[in-house]
Order: structure tokens, then sequence, then C-alpha cells
């Protein structure tokens, strides 16, 4: 089977199915006990495996979206958070633009909205809180989840995901959902794994998705399921091209995507619908 034909058949899928799950029910629980059971090493194997240059991907995404975080009136969400690596990059790019952090939070009026991110697997969300502690971090975690967020509609200017989207169990519903709680005008940005298409790079990539990472990830966090589950969903996740045309679909407005890493990871940015579900 090639690239294509694994591309082709992923993108009619509604989302992810893990190994055993038929429903998403099942598959939102599994994918929740997984990433549960992986958040004592996940920070840890994040960093190994990339070389550390996941936190340089999260970073660009954080500065591209500088011009929304620069405003004092604006709210951000990092969707499927994890343990908040991308939250922080972009509290770090607000702080930047003239937020105070919470080190020099005074008796003033705080008036710059904290950058919120959230999660449905409460062990990674606890790691996030814990480095917020100790960061003095003025970013705030809430336990949610992506297909059903407990936030009002239009409450958010930005909202981000940083290699989470992939495991939503409906990717158009979850879209719908973002939408919603998106403002008229704001902005997404989901940042993601594809396989590059053809070619050497592919074939690397390919090999070290599916050879190295699980023997690797497997031995380090005692979960080879979890790390063979991985490249898998990169596997059937959608192409560059895929995912911009369901964007499209649900009626996001000027996408555009941005390619790193030989194009295996893609930063995908667009504007919500004119007239989302309210």
């Amino acid at each position: 089977m090639t690239t294509t034909d694994v591309h082709t058949k992923a993108e009619t899928l509604p989302g992810t199915r893990p190994p055993g799950a038929t429903t998403e029910q099942e598959a939102s629980a599994h994918v929740q006990g997984m990433f549960s059971g992986i958040a004592p090493t996940y920070d840890f194997l994040n960093h190994a495996l990339t070389l550390n240059i996941d936190q340089y991907w999260r970073r660009k995404t954080a500065l591209k979206f500088k011009s929304i975080l620069a405003r004092p009136d604006a709210r951000a969400l990092d969707l499927c958070c994890g343990t908040g690596d991308l939250t922080f990059a972009l509290e770090k790019v607000r702080r930047q633009a003239g937020a105070p952090s919470s080190a020099s939070a005074s008796a003033e009026p705080q008036i710059w909205h904290p950058v919120v991110g959230s999660d449905f697997a409460q062990p990674m969300l606890d790691r996030a809180q814990r480095k917020a502690r100790n960061a003095r971090s003025t970013s705030v975690f809430a336990n949610a989840d992506a297909m059903n967020m407990p936030f009002a509609d239009a409450t958010f200017d930005l909202v981000t995901s940083a290699f989470g989207f992939r495991n939503l169990v409906n990717y158009e519903a979850g879209l719908r959902e973002i939408a919603r709680v998106l403002k008229p005008g704001g902005a997404l940005g989901i940042l993601e794994c594809t396989e590059p298409p053809t070619g050497l790079t592919a074939a690397m990539f390919r090999f070290y998705f599916r050879r190295i990472l699980p023997v690797v990830g497997g031995a380090v966090s005692g979960n080879r399921e979890a790390y063979t589950y991985l490249p898998t969903s990169v596997q059937h996740f959608f192409s560059r091209e895929g995912l911009a045309k369901l964007l499209k679909d649900v009626g996001y407005e000027d996408v555009e995507s941005i390619s790193w890493n030989f194009g295996s990871i893609i930063l995908h940015c667009a504007r919500p619908p004119a007239i989302a579900r309210r």
C-alpha cells in the first residue's frame, strides 16, 4: 500500500481509532487511559526522541500568533495541552509582548488574560500544573474534553493544539467545536505530524517512527502499546493537503500551512467559519 493509498483511506475516517476501539466512546476512553499512563515519562521522551527540536516547533507556533498574544484583551486556549509545553510557549511570547509574570505581579490589577491549557488526561494536567508552579507561570489549566468543551461560545481569540488533534475521535466534529469557542475573526493553529509523501526522507521517517520509536518509547515508559499507537496514528492521519481540505470543507477561512522537518511537521493555520455554530 502506498502512502497516498493510506491517506486516501484514512481521510474517510471520522477520527482516531486505537486497536480494539469500534466506537467514538471506546476510542476516547482508550486515548484518555493511554495518555494518562505515559504521563510520567512523556516530557522526557518527547524531548529525547526529537533531540529537543519539539520545543523549537512549539516556539515557532507561538510566534506565528504573536500579534494576537500581544493584545491584553486576547484570550488563548491550548487544546489537548498535555503537560503544557505549548501553553508555556504561548505564555512566553505573551509575556515578552508586555504581560506581567506572576513573579512580577503586584497590587496592580491584572488586565492580561492568562493562557488556558486544557486536556482530558488528568495526570498530564497534574504535571502541567506542577511545571507552572515551579516556573511561577500565570497559565491556568482545566480538565476538558476537546469534543465537548466547557467554555462559552465565542470565548477565545486563539485556539492551538500541538500533536493532539490527530487523537480526536471525530475530526470534523472537533473542528466545529473549536469554531464554536472561537470569536469571529479568531485564529486556529494545529501543529501535527504527518508522513512525508515520497522519497528517502519519507522512508527514513517511517523507519524511525515504526521501528525505533516503539522500542525506545516502550522501554522507557513501560507502555509499548502507547508508543506503537503513536506512529500508527501518524500513518493514518491526514496528509498536509488532506487536513487543509477538511478545514475548508468545515468552513474555515484563510487556510495555510507551514512545513518543518522535511515535511513531517506541519503547522495548519486558519480562521473560523464566518458563521460558526452558536
